[in-house]
């Protein structure tokens, strides 16, 4: 699914963000990355759906060498990843189905087919009774399970949460972690970043801790304790 062999990334500022990673991720894995802000995990992400490319070593994403993409190419490297931010990037203007289909739009799905998916997700994280609001008229946690549904319309292979209950109340918060623990059960490659200690300790995955652009501990479900 992810494999990194001997990743760097440097800014131009010259902040060396990921300093030697290797790690593979298989299909049907859910991952945390964990680790004190600044420590690299957000330009990890990015590295994945090449938002960002590295600096040096090699990437591979659903068997594709992210290096080797053009640009052209890209859009269809993320057609198989969904992602989903801690402030939601919904489109305010649009209802919670325009949002959710226009996923489906982009790569051309017949109006039949959008109706029939958007409204199974919405029914998947409940919201299916408010597809004609716009995001304005929801909470912060209706909102965060639009930005899932959005997604995962189109049947993605890999979702990265980047911080999804970072703004979230507690309660919300295991709203959110029920759905993509169920997302993950169909399937889909999870991986997650976080600060939260009680999820990471509460809900035992695999933990990638990430500290000065390296991969400070990599522990697996049921090898010893977790901490954040």
């Amino acid at each position: 699914m992810i494999d990194m062999q001997g990743v760097y990334k440097t800014y131009p500022n010259g902040v060396i963000a990921i300093n030697g990673i290797d790690v593979t991720i298989e299909q049907g894995e859910f991952v945390y990355i964990v680790g004190p802000s600044g420590a690299g995990k957000s330009t990890f992400i990015k590295l994945i759906f090449r938002e960002e490319k590295p600096t040096k070593g090699s990437i591979t994403v659903n068997g594709k060498d992210v290096l080797k993409l053009k640009w052209k190419q890209i859009p269809y490297l993320r057609r198989d990843i969904g992602v989903v931010y801690q402030d939601f990037k919904l489109l305010p203007k649009m209802t919670v189905y325009e949002n959710v289909a226009f996923a489906l739009e982009v790569i051309g799905e017949t109006p039949k087919t959008i109706r029939k998916r958007v409204m199974e997700v919405l029914d998947l994280v409940g919201l299916k009774n408010k597809a004609r609001f716009i995001p304005d008229e929801l909470s912060g946690g209706e909102q965060q399970r639009i930005s899932i549904a959005r997604a995962i319309v189109n049947y993605p292979k890999l979702l990265i949460a980047d911080e999804p209950t970072g703004n979230l109340d507690p309660d919300t918060s295991w709203e959110i972690m029920r759905i993509l623990e169920e997302i993950n059960a169909g399937g889909t490659t999870v991986i997650m970043a976080t600060h939260s200690k009680e999820i990471v300790n509460t809900i035992k995955k695999r933990v990638i801790a990430i500290e000065d652009g390296l991969i400070a501990r990599d522990q697996h479900r049921g090898e010893y304790g977790y901490e954040v």
